[in-house]
């Protein structure tokens, strides 16, 4: 874990704060059934905090590309999909992302978040 720490705080002392806008839905269906809300600004700025985060000790080769993104609905069936999809289509909002935050798993506990990142670039 520290040299994953060390990792997420260079990703983030390399990383500039950025605005991010979410807006409407969209689906990865058929490939998978997932519904979202779209990055519709920001989304370069996602793929380079990505790029970052996702290098050395947590390199991994992904299932899919790399598409920023918030998940709203994912494995349900259609008919859900569908709710997801059309309760979310008017959905709009923008911040400036200013950090990130590092969770981690147990089975105790699930999802705990143990520390927030800065985005000092």
């Amino acid at each position: 874990m520290p040299d994953v720490l060390a990792h997420l705080e260079q990703a983030a002392a390399m990383s500039a704060p950025f605005d991010l806008r979410l807006r409407g839905t969209a689906t990865f269906r058929p490939v998978s059934p997932v519904v979202f809300v779209a990055v519709v600004a920001g989304i370069s700025s996602c793929e380079r905090l990505a790029a970052r985060v996702r290098a050395g000790p947590l390199r991994a080769t992904p299932s899919f590309p790399y598409h920023p993104h918030v998940t709203i609905a994912h494995g349900l069936g259609d008919e859900l999909l569908d709710q997801a999809f059309d309760d979310h289509a008017d959905f709009d909002a923008s911040w400036t992302v200013s950090s990130f935050t590092l969770y981690q798993y147990s089975a105790e506990s699930g999802w705990v978040a143990e520390r927030e990142l800065a985005l000092d670039g």
